[in-house]
């Protein structure tokens, strides 16, 4: 099945296009970056550069506010909790547990932001948008959502220009098209990758050789193994690297 995955769409002729295309119905997940210092935590990360945050969860108020679970990690407590009274963009906060290991540290958090952090709020309450994943990557909050279809879309970002937002639009797919979209993979990639791993390539002992995966795709040996490290590189950057807070370039 083709994907409607476009990178990157990064202006606003391309969003109005979007607009154009009119809405189908169908769900799109939309993945993009908002600038930490135009949203929440940024005097935090600011003043405390190992420290990186993910949401477990959003519970938004019929008001538009919403209080996050947090995860913090990277940072001793005490130094976190400092900087976060100070950190204007945070309203209350309370920690509800607390991981501490010789190799990190981690923190659960509810937080009320402050009223000024309104962007997923108004995805949530007025758009009827979800949240699906949420987390720092160096001085960006990266966002994946589920929105209801293509014109929220159009209409999201508009609300984000107007509120003087920089919001940078990674990757758009329909839900239907599955998790290939998810992870960033391209067709070939996922066909390659799915060949491999059905032959028993990943297997120890192997069960399969490039190059006879390669003459099953029809392609040389080189393309083939170019088509599996990109494609590697995809999955790692979008499901493991995400989680590390050291998002690498991506491979496309």
């Amino acid at each position: 099945m083709k994907t409607n995955t476009r990178t990157p769409i990064e202006s606003e002729a391309e969003v109005e296009a979007e607009r154009e295309r009119g809405s189908d119905g169908a769900a799109v997940v939309v993945e993009f970056a908002i600038p930490i210092a135009e949203f929440a935590l940024g005097e935090t990360v600011a003043a405390l550069e190992d420290v990186a945050f993910e949401v477990e969860r959003v519970v938004a108020h019929e008001d538009g506010r919403f209080a996050p679970l947090v995860w913090a990690r990277g940072s001793e407590r005490e130094a976190l909790e400092d900087a976060l009274r100070e950190d204007r963009s945070v309203a209350t906060f309370e920690c509800f547990a607390a991981i501490e290991e010789e190799t990190s540290n981690d923190y659960l958090y509810r937080m009320d932001w402050a009223e000024r952090v309104d962007v997923v709020g108004g995805l949530l309450v007025d758009r009827g948008g979800t949240v699906l994943t949420m987390r720092t990557a160096k001085d960006h909050w990266q966002f994946r959502v589920l929105l209801p279809d293509r014109d929220t879309l159009a209409r999201t970002y508009e609300s984000c220009e107007e509120a003087g937002v920089t919001i940078d639009l990674k990757r758009i797919y329909a839900l239907e098209d599955g998790r290939q979209g998810r992870f960033g993979l391209t067709d070939e990639q996922r066909e390659a990758l799915a060949l491999a791993f059905e032959a028993g390539y990943y297997g120890v002992p192997r069960g399969a050789m490039a190059k006879g995966l390669a003459k099953e795709l029809d392609i040389s040996h080189q393309a083939l193994s170019e088509r599996i490290r990109r494609g590697h590189g995809n999955l790692v950057e979008n499901a493991i690297a995400l989680d590390r807070n050291d998002k690498p370039g991506g491979n496309r």
